[in-house]
C-alpha cells in the first residue's frame, strides 16, 4: 500500500504548523532536535514544544526560541543549499529540503526581477524557516510518506510588515509559488496572513495535487496549531493513511443557478473573476429566451458545499438576479497529477488523468502552451501537439 499524508488547511499554512502537526502525529521531537543539529546551527535556536487550545481543540504548537534574534543571518541560497547537502540528512529529506529552497528561490527571483541564485533570503532565509522546512522533511521522511496531497488554501488580507516593508496579504512570493502549480485558494474571511511563504513553498513543492482528501484508509491525524486565534480552530490537520485502490473519487458539489435578462453582458467576466477569488470550482453561462422574449443568461456555478453561502453573496453583490437556486449532486472526478515536459522551447506541464490506475487523459497546460508559442513565433497547435507527442513518446505510447 502507499502511505499517504493529506495537508488539510482552513486555516492556512506555515512552516511551524506542519512541523506541530508531525509531532501531535507521532515524529519524535528528539529525532528531529538530533538531525536538525547536523545543520551546524544549534547555537542559533532551542526548538520546543508546547500543547494549545484552539477554539476548544487541543493541538501541538511547535516554537523555535532564537537566542539571538537580533543577531540572525540572511542568508543565500547557495548557502542554505550548501548547509543541508554537508548534513548527512536522510536522502529524500535532503531532497525535498533543497527543492522546497530552490522553489522558493526560483519565486523570490520573479517577484525581484533576479536569478534564483542571486536570491538574498531574508524572512525565508533565517533560521527558523530553515528549521520549519528541513524539519517537515524530516518528519515526513521519518513516517515514510510516499504521497502528499494538500486542500485548497485561503487567501487571507490586510498586510504585513516585512524585510522590504509594508506587503499586502497575500505576500508576493506566495503569489508566485501558487501562480507555478495553479494552487486552488478561496477567501474564508479571515484578514490576516495564512499562508506563509514557508508553508506556500512545503505545499506547492511536495503536494501532488490541491484538491479534496484522496481515498484512503485513515491510520492518525495530527494537529498543529498556528500562532494566532482565529474564529475558527487555527489548526492545519495533518491526515495519515495508506491509499486505496479507488482512483475514482465521488464526492458532492453545489450547482448555483440563475437566469437574468437586464444584466449589462460586460460584468459577466468581472463576475467570473469574483466566483473563482470566492472558490467556485466553475462559472459559465447559457444564452437563453426569456419571458417577454427577452434574451438573457443562464447563470450555473459550481461549488463546495461548504462555500454555497459565499457564492451566492458574491451573485447578489456583482449581478442583478433576486434569486438563486442551489441543488447538491454527486459527482466522480478522476485522480490526476501534474508532469512536467522539458522541451527544446522551453517547460511545458502536462496533467495527467487516471482511472483504476490507467492514464486515460494527457492534457498539457494551455498557459504554458500559449507562452511558448508567443515566444517563438510558432503555431499554438503545433506547440500542443507536439508537446502530446513528446510526452507519448517518452511513456512509450501511442497519441
Amino acid at each position: 500500500m502507499i502511505k499517504v499524508a493529506y495537508l488539510q488547511c482552513p486555516t492556512g499554512i506555515a512552516g511551524d504548523m506542519c512541523l506541530g502537526s508531525l509531532v501531535d502525529i507521532g515524529v519524535p521531537l528528539e529525532y528531529l532536535t538530533t538531525q536538525l543539529e547536523k545543520l551546524s546551527m544549534a547555537n542559533e535556536y532551542r526548538l520546543g514544544v508546547e500543547k494549545v487550545n484552539r477554539q476548544g481543540q487541543l493541538a501541538t504548537k511547535v516554537i523555535v526560541d532564537l537566542l539571538k534574534p537580533e543577531s540572525v543571518p540572511h542568508r543565500h541560497l547557495n548557502t542554505i543549499e550548501n548547509l543541508i547537502q554537508q548534513a548527512n540528512l536522510p536522502p529524500k529529506a535532503r531532497e525535498w529540503s533543497l527543492k522546497i529552497f530552490r522553489q522558493l528561490a526560483i519565486a523570490e527571483g520573479k517577484v525581484h526581477g533576479v536569478p534564483p541564485e542571486r536570491v538574498h533570503f531574508h524572512e525565508v532565509g533565517a533560521t527558523d524557516a530553515i528549521v520549519d522546512i528541513v524539519g517537515t522533511c524530516l518528519g515526513l521522511d521519518w513516517l515514510e510518506i510516499e504521497q502528499i496531497y494538500c486542500s485548497p488554501l485561503p487567501v487571507g488580507g490586510g498586510s504585513v510588515k516585512a524585510a522590504h516593508g509594508i506587503l499586502p496579504v497575500p505576500v508576493p512570493a506566495v503569489v508566485k509559488l501558487w501562480e507555478s502549480r495553479q494552487v486552488p485558494v478561496y477567501a474564508n474571511g479571515i484578514n490576516q496572513e495564512l499562508v506563509t511563504p514557508t508553508g506556500a513553498a512545503i505545499a506547492v513543492t511536495l503536494a501532488e495535487e490541491f484538491g479534496e482528501i484522496p481515498p484512503l484508509q485513515l491510520i492518525k491525524v495530527g494537529l498543529g496549531a498556528g500562532t494566532k486565534d482565529f474564529p475558527i480552530p487555527n489548526i492545519l490537520r495533518l491526515w495519515l493513511g495508506n491509499k486505496t485502490n479507488h482512483s475514482n473519487t465521488v464526492e458532492e458539489i453545489a450547482v448555483l443557478e440563475t437566469q437574468i435578462d437586464d444584466f449589462n453582458p460586460q460584468g459577466i467576466g468581472y463576475l467570473w473573476e469574483r466566483l473563482t477569488e470566492a472558490g467556485a470550482l466553475d462559472v459559465f453561462t447559457q444564452a437563453i429566451g426569456m419571458k417577454k422574449s427577452r434574451p438573457g443568461v443562464l447563470l450555473t456555478v459550481i461549488c463546495p458545499p461548504e462555500l454555497i453561502s459565499t457564492c451566492e453573496a458574491v451573485i447578489f453583490r456583482e449581478t442583478t438576479t433576486l434569486g438563486v437556486r442551489h441543488r447538491i449532486q454527486p459527482r466522480t472526478i478522476l485522480s490526476r497529477h501534474w508532469e512536467t515536459l522539458e522541451m527544446e522551447w522551453g517547460t511545458i506541464r502536462l496533467k495527467i488523468a487516471k482511472s483504476e490506475d490507467q492514464i486515460v487523459n494527457v492534457q498539457p497546460e494551455y498557459e504554458d502552451c500559449a507562452a511558448i508559442a508567443r515566444q517563438h513565433n510558432l503555431p499554438w497547435l503545433k506547440v500542443y501537439q507536439m508537446a502530446l507527442n513528446t510526452w507519448y513518446a517518452q511513456h512509450n505510447e501511442t497519441v
